[in-house]
């Protein structure tokens, strides 16, 4: 079976109602990244970064995934997939995906604050009251803005030997998760799904790269029904 990676992001999940990161007055959800996505932020005002997170997780619970979500599941059938998104949803898991590699988080999880390895599946409010098995606070399982990104490394090792990548729904402006188009082989077919494609420097050294200038849901369904042809 050929080895398909597929990188998403943000836009993917958009026409499931959840926005994307930024909106385009820099603003995420009416906050600003740094009151509500930083250690310092946590540090500062837990409530506000523990409101913030709550709203977030109840939004996801009244989200479906979309056609773009459930269409990528198909390619299981036919090649080894490996989904790595930057998304903190889980519409990839309820669209039906098997492989996923969440690089900034889940929503839907929650861990020690004492020891990261301590990590709990959670889809109700977190409060001030609730700790961990050793007894320290429990917070978002979200890599913040300034944190290590712990599962980039295991998303290096899958773009390693894949043959077709699809990038679909980021702007593959954020590092350290755009840097994962480096470590595919220079024979690597490239699909980038984007009504807007910003090619950046990783990219534009790139041979095998086909721009598809569709929203997510509409340029899947037209990638996906062109590798399934031709398998």
């Amino acid at each position: 079976m050929q080895k398909i990676v597929i990188l998403t992001g943000a836009g993917i999940s958009a026409e499931s109602g959840l926005k994307t990161f930024r909106d385009k007055d820099g603003l995420w959800e009416g906050h600003k990244v740094e009151d509500v996505a930083t250690p310092e932020a946590w540090l500062r005002n837990p409530d506000m970064v523990l409101d913030f997170y709550n709203q977030r997780r109840a939004q996801l619970k009244r989200a479906t995934p979309n056609q773009a979500h459930t269409t990528l599941a198909k390619l299981d059938e036919e090649f080894h997939t490996t989904i790595i998104t930057q998304n903190v949803d889980d519409l990839h898991e309820r669209g039906g995906s098997k492989n996923i590699i969440h690089v900034h988080g889940e929503l839907f999880k929650v861990r020690s604050t004492t020891k990261s390895d301590l990590i709990y599946e959670w889809r109700k409010d977190l409060t001030l009251n609730d700790k961990c098995e050793l007894g320290s606070q429990l917070r978002p399982h979200i890599v913040w803005f300034g944190e290590e990104v712990p599962m980039l490394e295991k998303a290096a090792r899958e773009c390693l030997d894949a043959r077709i990548c699809i990038i679909v729904g980021t702007s593959m402006q954020v590092y350290p998760a755009a840097g994962l188009v480096r470590y595919l082989p220079q024979d690597c077919t490239l699909y980038y799904i984007d009504p807007n494609p910003t090619i950046s420097y990783e990219l534009g050294t790139r041979r095998n790269l086909e721009l598809i200038k569709m929203k997510a849901t509409e340029g899947v369904q037209n990638l996906v029904t062109r590798l399934l042809a031709h398998d």
